[in-house]
């Protein structure tokens, strides 16, 4: 068993935000004490295998993320299930959802189960979406009921939109038999010169056209429409731009069963990032204006926007220091992405510390369904410490990759303790505050 007292636990499923101790035994939650009233409650210390000082600490639910690539299979220098698995527990985050832009994508039977087979090794809890299409190529349904019996949380083909409306419509009526959700990549490539830079100065700066908004809200608009049509759950990916925000928060208000995703980054930096970051702020869609920025957060605020994810998306050094056009798209974010939401939100006065946690953490979860983001007697053992007070700097990680803009920053918010499944998958080397029982 394991006990962790004195910490500030704040559970956004039952509003919790006070000091308690925490009894751990094998996967779950054996009980949330009160420090004083129910200390004889809590037994001798000597019972437990561990016991962890978390006075001045933060507990929350583990982190979930709906949207991350760990390259398996097929790219595992960039990252693999288990790199991926180490960089999420680091960063606080319990349970992860990949996307299925493998090589070979995972399109079929073999590929899932290879994939969920490894997965079972993980630290965390680690789920895979299956491609909606055949080779990702949005010319043929795959086999959603088959590849849905065998694990597959959902489907996407990240990476690339789905350019046939009649096929996704189809999609969306086969989804909604399976109470499976579709998460859709929203950019029309007729819309875009440059990928990974947004049309304006930025885009001029480097001699090119990029990308502009209209490529990604003309394709929200459409696509939401049709989930109003249908009436099936989808789930818009990392949105980028104001008129995005727009039109999901009115779909939504037209009865659309609609959720939508904020990246880390597209909330912390601008296409100015560019400038000092090069292509280390190169992603799909690009970083867009402060207008678009503030806009974003605001959708975050007031509910349009539902969750926080990552879109981690590892790239080798090599390949991020070839010329702009030439480099892929993408960062890594799971290390970074709790410090930079704590520090470009919440000490900045745009959310308060549940709101944020809720939208890391039990959102996603009730998004797939999953029995994470919350912290309660019987409940998942699944939780992170962190240190509020202390800013830490950017500059290593467990990823294999670390193509993140982020290098060199300052954050606020250090994860000191990963649990998963009631073990420690995580623990900073200099949280000290332990003691060993037994």
């Amino acid at each position: 068993m394991l006990l962790i007292r004195g910490g500030r636990l704040i559970d956004p499923k039952t509003r919790t935000d006070g000091l308690k101790d925490l009894v751990i035994d094998g996967e779950r939650i054996a009980g949330v004490l009160d420090p004083e009233t129910d200390r004889s409650a809590r037994h001798a210390e000597n019972v437990y295998d561990e016991v962890i000082d978390a006075e001045g600490k933060i507990i929350i639910p583990g982190l979930v993320d709906v949207h991350v690539h760990f390259r398996d299979p097929g790219l595992t220098y960039k990252e693999d299930i288990l790199s991926g698995s180490a960089a999420a527990a680091r960063g606080g985050y319990t349970t992860v959802v990949c996307m299925a832009n493998t090589r070979p994508p995972v399109d079929n039977p073999e590929t899932l189960t290879a994939v969920l087979r490894k997965a079972a090794g993980a630290p965390i809890h680690v789920h895979t979406v299956a491609a909606l299409t055949r080779s990702l190529k949005g010319k043929e349904l795959c086999d959603l009921a088959l590849l849905r019996k065998l694990g597959a949380a959902g489907f996407s083909d990240d990476g690339m939109p789905i350019m046939d409306s009649g096929l996704l419509r189809d999609a969306l009526f086969r989804a909604k038999e399976l109470d499976a959700l579709i998460s859709l990549h929203e950019e029309d490539p007729a819309l875009i010169h440059d990928a990974g830079v947004n049309a304006g100065e930025a885009a001029a700066r480097l001699g090119l056209r990029g990308a502009a908004p209209v490529s990604e809200y003309s394709m929200i608009a459409r696509d939401c429409m049709l989930a109003l049509s249908v009436q099936a759950k989808v789930h818009i990916q990392h949105v980028s731009s104001a008129l995005s925000a727009e039109v999901i928060r009115a779909a939504k208000k037209l009865g659309a069963r609609i959720s939508a995703e904020l990246t880390p980054q597209h909330l912390a930096l601008t296409e100015g990032a560019l400038s000092a970051k090069g292509t280390l702020a190169k992603l799909n869609p690009p970083l867009r204006t402060e207008i678009d920025r503030a806009a974003l957060i605001e959708a975050l605020r007031d509910g349009t926007i539902d969750i926080v994810a990552t879109d981690h998306a590892p790239h080798s050094s090599e390949e991020k220091n070839r010329p702009f056009a030439e480099a892929p798209s993408g960062v890594t974010g799971l290390e970074t992405a709790l410090g930079v939401c704590l520090t470009g939100l919440v000490d900045q006065g745009h959310l308060d510390l549940m709101t944020l946690i809720e939208k890391m953490s039990l959102a996603p979860a009730k998004l797939y369904g999953f029995d994470a983001g919350y912290i309660a007697p019987g409940g998942p053992a699944d939780l992170v410490v962190i240190n509020r007070d202390q800013p830490w700097v950017v500059s290593d990680f467990v990823s294999k990759s670390s193509n993140s803009p982020f290098i060199g920053e300052t954050l606020s918010g250090r994860v000191l303790l990963t649990v998963c499944r009631g073990r420690i998958v995580y623990r900073d080397g200099a949280f000290r505050y332990t003691g060993r029982h037994g």
